[in-house]
């Protein structure tokens, strides 16, 4: 029988429900009360799904997200999400039909891009996805840091205040505006956001954990940077404390927040290991210690991942660090985003044009994507036979306009 992809009505969204789980290697059993959850904050405009027989067998989701560039500006981003294809309908083409319509009305809503965080590697490739964020986590060793525990707290005059969830959901929408107009690669965090990272909402049958919250407060008074951590219960044999505090969530809008909450959480009674969740490839973590090499790496992967829907948008909405001009000759096997263009750029503003020129670079639409916020280099593409340059010097120009100076994050799973 013909395998059908569309939008999922409303009577079908808890069979959706069911082959998400079952994708996920989740059991597959969906309660009224998690459907009821689910739905409350699910567009079901864009959900998508396959259907044989009248089964659910791959799922679909994507939703509106803005994303910061580099300078600050917010990109209009369709956000991927809850993809899945059950595993006895593998490698039937589901999510090619389900991706490339759903694209397609990205590009006509007039979306900028679109965003995902890939579990597989190779899948969003072929996609014209391209990774654009790094994440690390270190495990640091507590006791080898070097770290003065008589001096925990600030020593700028601030302070650090335990709060609980109902003060993070009044002072963390404000404190994560402020990180998203700085760090490039950051994702909007909406209401429903903060109330399921609170504990306020969650889904029936997963349990939820309440953490330790801390805020920095500047000497002013300002809230700067919070820092969201749990901590396990593990006791040596000779009855010495070996417990470990996880990072599970950590914003800081100055330099000072973020040496003081790093300082704190390392301070914390009977934690002998920090393990610091997702950070930026070229966090200050290691040399806030002062024996860095007690921070040790643990992972290390591509994290967001960019597909770029509308070039001109994309390259003129970040900034560019000197003057320069390159001509791109974009490849996109959906069309969605090819062309060639004339990108002129200088730290006072830019322009990006369709263009008749002979180009400077020829690459595909993932790699231009993982050049667009700073994270790869022209050079190590080039190296990689990614993209092939026409005119002397210009992968080194490119390099010179794209690379920033810190490289971009994305703190947040979707």
């Amino acid at each position: 029988m013909t395998v059908a992809t569309r939008l999922i009505a409303e009577s079908e969204y808890p069979d959706w429900l069911r082959a998400l789980a079952t994708g996920f290697l989740r059991p597959p059993v969906i309660t009224d009360e998690e459907v009821a959850e689910r739905r409350s904050g699910t567009d079901l405009a864009r959900v998508r799904g396959a259907f044989d027989a009248g089964r659910c067998v791959a799922t679909y989701r994507s939703f509106a997200q803005q994303l910061t560039t580099v300078g600050g500006a917010r990109l209009a981003a369709s956000a991927v999400s809850n993809v899945t294809v059950s595993p006895t309908h593998r490698r039937r083409g589901l999510l090619s039909r389900m991706i490339d319509a759903d694209l397609a009305e990205a590009k006509e809503r007039g979306d900028t891009v679109s965003t995902l965080i890939a579990a597989e590697y190779p899948i969003y490739g072929r996609y014209g996805y391209g990774p654009a964020t790094t994440t690390v986590e270190w495990s640091v060793d507590v006791p080898r840091a070097g770290l003065d525990p008589r001096a925990a707290g600030p020593d700028d005059g601030g302070r650090i205040d335990l709060v609980d969830g109902t003060d993070v959901r009044k002072m963390g929408p404000e404190l994560h505006q402020r990180l998203a107009a700085t760090q490039h690669g950051v994702v909007d965090r909406g209401e429903r956001w903060w109330r399921v990272n609170t504990g306020q909402a969650q889904h029936p049958g997963h349990a939820w954990t309440e953490p330790f919250y801390a805020v920095y407060r500047s000497p002013d008074g300002a809230v700067e940077g919070l820092l969201v951590y749990s901590a396990d219960d593990k006791w040596g044999d000779g009855k010495q404390p070996l417990n470990t505090a996880t990072v599970r969530d950590l914003i800081a809008v100055s330099p000072a927040a973020e040496r003081a909450l790093w300082r704190f959480v390392c301070s914390v009674d009977w934690i002998t290991t920090v393990r610091s969740g997702g950070r930026a490839p070229d966090d200050l973590l290691p040399h806030l210690l002062p024996d860095p090499r007690a921070a040790r790496i643990v992972t290390q992967a591509d994290f967001l991942w960019l597909r770029l829907l509308d070039v001109p948008a994309a390259l003129t909405a970040r900034t560019y660090p000197c003057p320069g001009t390159l001509v791109l000759d974009v490849r996109d096997e959906s069309a969605l985003a090819s062309g060639r263009f004339r990108l002129d750029a200088s730290p006072a503003g830019s322009s990006c044009t369709p263009t008749s020129q002979s180009p400077d670079l020829t690459l595909d639409v993932r790699e231009l994507a993982t050049l667009s916020l700073g994270d790869e280099s022209a050079t190590r593409l080039a190296a990689l036979g990614r993209l092939d340059e026409h005119t002397a010097g210009a992968v080194s120009r490119a390099d010179l306009l794209f690379r920033t100076g810190r490289r971009p994050w994305c703190p947040d799973v979707f």
